[in-house]
């Protein structure tokens, strides 16, 4: 066959007579702490496929996308990267002994005869995939949004009659969602009432595409302290509500494509029964208190972010009833973060530089004070620039972006600009009101 297959949570696998390319191949194991399981099985025929393709693409660090369980089943394979500032994935796969290859910026690399990619980096560490099979553009955009690429995107899928989409949809639960107000109360995710299938029918329409496979967003709880979040799993269903676009068709979540015919085969992978474990199976005791010089690390962890410094007065953890607080900035001390979170987890995350992946598990409960906010004021900074890009203070920064800037000029001076319009107009108008939905719908139209 030349064409491809998507499984898993957020596995392409392209073919060229045999299997060729494998993307983000989370194939084995929990992720964020053992939060995630799969939602679906991977058939043996899929798993095989992986097995046999000669290059792996991975998009971003995150573990339902780089999976060291999943690397150490995958040996003699040529990993691809896109070209990360601070190059961390890079650097972390050759420790390990793992071939890996970074990819030229916007330019196609073949793989096979009928088969070429071009990879697509961006500042928030995401990557995006172009694939061009035998005259077929299948775009893998995955976790990330438009950073500074879309307009170019555009302009390679208005050369190709035949494209498919793929790209994160969901209602809210592959981020952080365990969010509370100072007065105890949850903070329902914003885009719990989104109808996703609508927000991928815009992306089609943005890009021109004609087909659009949901994707990367196939995953379920499975820890006794994180397991209310499936509450806001995306189901199969979901993806059909809304999505109005009479140029593109809607494909089941798991499918094979026939590059050659258009044949398209559904897959229909069985779901996975949830057994729901305790925390203690990932190594994690809710009693347990930091020690002395844990407290130290996790201190010396954050105060080396100074960029926090400039919208944080403080960070408050709370590890087996006791607190540990980190002063940030003393003009600022009303506005601040409290999490709680088990002792484990937190200090394999501050060991590994890998925060993020306590947000995204959902089992750390996460408290804002004063105006603090996770986004922009504090994820990005401590885990998409520090952890991954080794931006630290905010001289790091300006250098960080202005590389990210110098790859694509125009595109990403308006993209940041757009960015800090959108954080001030939030600051003004509630994201709730019926002001903000408007222009959001207008900002569609434009785009």
């Amino acid at each position: 066959m030349v064409g491809f297959e998507t499984i898993g949570n957020a596995t392409l696998i392209v073919y060229d007579g045999q299997p060729i390319l494998a993307t983000d191949p989370w194939v084995r194991g929990g992720a964020y702490f053992g939060s995630w399981t799969f939602s679906h099985a991977i058939p043996p025929e899929q798993l095989d496929s992986i097995n046999r393709c000669p290059y792996i693409w991975v998009s971003h660090g995150h573990p339902d996308h780089l999976s060291l369980e999943s690397v150490n089943d995958l040996p003699n394979k040529q990993f691809l990267l896109a070209n990360h500032v601070g190059g961390r994935i890079h650097r972390d796969l050759k420790a390990l002994g793992i071939n890996v290859r970074i990819l030229p910026e916007r330019e196609w690399v073949e793989l096979s005869k009928r088969v070429r990619v071009m990879t697509l980096s961006d500042y928030n560490q995401d990557s995006i995939l172009l694939v061009d099979i035998d005259g077929t553009l299948v775009i893998d955009i995955n976790d990330a949004n438009d950073r500074g690429w879309s307009s170019f995107v555009k302009r390679i899928a208005s050369q190709y009659k035949t494209s498919y989409l793929m790209k994160l949809s969901d209602r809210g639960d592959a981020d952080m969602i365990n969010l509370f107000g100072e007065d105890g109360r949850r903070i329902p995710p914003q885009s719990a009432k989104v109808q996703v299938g609508r927000v991928l029918a815009r992306w089609a329409k943005v890009f021109g595409a004609n087909h659009v496979i949901p994707f990367s967003s196939f995953h379920r709880y499975q820890r006794e302290d994180s397991v209310w979040a499936n509450e806001y799993a995306t189901t199969l269903e979901a993806y059909a509500e809304g999505f109005d676009t009479p140029n593109a068709i809607l494909l089941p979540a798991f499918v094979r494509v026939d590059c050659e015919n258009g044949a398209v085969t559904r897959l229909d992978p069985p779901p996975n029964a949830i057994e729901v474990k305790p925390a203690a199976s990932f190594g994690d005791n809710w009693m347990e208190p930091l020690d002395r010089e844990e407290k130290l690390k996790l201190m010396a962890y954050f105060q080396a972010k100074q960029t926090l410094r400039s919208h944080l007065g403080f960070l408050r953890f709370v590890v087996g009833g006791a607190e540990t607080v980190i002063d940030l900035n003393p003009a600022s001390r009303k506005v601040g973060i409290t999490f709680e979170v088990p002792r484990a987890s937190l200090m394999t995350a501050i060991e590994y530089q890998v925060f993020d992946d306590l947000l995204i598990g959902n089992f750390m409960r996460t408290t804002l004070h004063g105006e603090a906010k996770l986004y922009p004021h504090f994820t990005p900074l401590t885990a998409k620039y520090s952890d991954n890009g080794g931006v630290n203070t905010n001289a790091d920064l300006r250098k960080y972006y202005l590389e990210y800037i110098r790859r694509s000029p125009v595109e990403g001076i308006c993209r940041l600009l757009e960015l800090k319009s959108d954080d001030v107009f939030r600051k003004l108008v509630p994201t709730s009101s019926g002001l903000y939905k408007h222009v959001q719908a207008l900002y569609w139209k434009l785009k």
